[in-house]
C-alpha cells in the first residue's frame, strides 16, 4: 500500500479543502501558497496542496517504519472526534482535549500523571473502590475522569513520539514550541491565517471544515499503518526492540529545513520553494473553474453543516 498515491485534487475540492480564511485575516507567509482570492476568500494552491500532502505522508510513513510513533494534536471542536477515531485506529496517540503545558518538554512530570492514572484504574477494576468510603470512592472517580480526559489519548506513550500531526498550528502553538524545542518533526494542516514557520512539512488547506480534517487525518493514519506494517515484517520473528532512534527523522526534517531556507535566498516570507507567483491580491489567470465560498456571518452554518471559526 502507498499512502502518498492515495490523494487526489478531486478528494481535496469535494472536502473544501481549497477554502482559506477571509482576505483581511491572512498571515503573508502563506503567500507561496495561495492561488489566488474570491468573493474576499483566499483560495489554497491545491497543486501544492497534493505534492507536499504526498511527501508529508511519506515521512510519516517512514518514521513508523522504524518504529516511532505520531501524536495527533487537535483541540479544536470540529477535530477532535476525527483526530480520535483515526489516531485510534491507527495505534498512534493523540491529544483533543487541553495541551497541558510541558506535555512535551516535561514528559517526566506528565508520565507521573499517566502512572497514577492506571492507578486508579486497576483500583476501580479489581474492587478497590467497594472497600473505601463514597465519599473517598467520588473523590478518586472525579481525579481520574479528569486525569482520563487530559492524558488519556497518551495513556500508553512511554516516550516522545517521532512526530507530531497539528490540526491548525496557530491554535496549538504551544505544542508547536514544546516540539521545535525538542527538536521533533512537525506536519502541520496549516490554514492561510497560520504561520508555517517552524513547521516540517506544510499541509496547506482548510483547517476548519469537519470534511477536510477528517480526509487529512484518514491519510496521516493510513500512512501511519502502512509504516508500521514495514516495521513489523521487518522485524517478524526477532525479539522485541526498542523504538527506533528518532534521531534520522529528526535529521531528515532539518535537512528539508535548510532545503527550503536555501531556495528561499535568504528572503523572508513563506517556507517552501519560491516560485514566480501572481500576487494573493490580484486577479488570478484564466484557469480551472473554482466554486465560490459564500461570506458567512459568524458562527453561521454554511449549506454542507461546517462552520468556519475566524480566531
Amino acid at each position: 500500500m502507498q499512502p502518498a498515491q492515495g490523494i487526489t485534487m478531486r478528494q481535496l475540492l469535494e472536502a473544501g479543502v481549497h477554502f482559506g480564511h477571509q482576505t483581511k485575516r491572512w498571515n503573508p507567509k502563506m503567500k507561496p501558497y495561495i492561488f489566488g482570492a474570491r468573493n474576499g476568500i483566499y483560495i489554497v494552491d491545491l497543486q501544492k496542496t497534493v505534492r507536499l500532502a504526498r511527501e508529508a505522508f511519506k515521512f510519516v510513513s517512514d518514521v513508523c517504519s522504524r518504529g516511532g510513533s505520531v501524536l495527533f494534536v487537535g483541540t479544536k471542536k470540529q477535530a477532535q472526534d476525527a483526530v480520535v477515531e483515526e489516531a485510534t485506529r491507527s495505534g498512534q496517540f493523540y491529544v483533543v482535549n487541553r495541551w497541558l503545558g510541558g506535555t512535551l518538554t516535561n514528559f517526566k512530570t506528565i508520565k507521573s500523571g499517566i502512572d497514577r492514572l492506571k492507578a486508579l484504574e486497576k483500583m476501580a477494576a479489581d474492587g478497590t473502590f467497594e472497600k473505601l468510603p463514597k465519599k473517598e470512592v467520588a473523590q478518586l472517580e472525579n481525579e481520574m475522569e479528569k486525569l482520563k480526559k487530559n492524558l488519556g489519548g497518551i495513556q500508553e506513550m512511554t516516550r516522545l513520539p517521532g512526530c507530531l500531526f497539528v490540526i491548525d498550528p496557530k491554535k496549538e502553538h504551544i505544542a508547536i514550541h514544546e516540539a521545535t524545542r525538542l527538536g521533533i518533526p512537525i506536519v502541520a494542516l496549516v490554514d492561510t491565517n497560520c504561520d508555517p514557520e517552524g513547521i516540517d512539512y506544510v499541509i496547506p488547506g482548510n483547517d476548519d471544515a469537519i470534511r477536510s480534517i477528517r480526509l487529512f487525518c484518514g491519510k496521516i493514519a493510513e500512512a501511519a499503518i502502512e509504516g508500521r506494517a514495514r516495521y513489523q515484517a521487518h522485524h517478524a520473528g526477532e525479539p522485541a526492540q526498542p523504538e527506533a532512534e528518532e534521531g534520522e527523522d529528526r535529521d531528515a526534517a532539518s535537512e528539508r529545513r535548510g532545503r527550503r531556507d536555501g531556495r528561499r535566498g535568504g528572503a523572508r516570507g513563506g517556507r517552501g520553494e519560491r516560485r514566480p507567483m501572481m500576487r494573493a491580491d490580484t486577479e488570478p489567470p484564466p484557469g480551472p473553474i473554482v466554486e465560490h465560498k459564500p461570506t458567512l456571518a459568524a458562527g453561521e452554518p454554511s449549506e454542507t453543516g461546517e462552520t468556519k471559526t475566524e480566531e
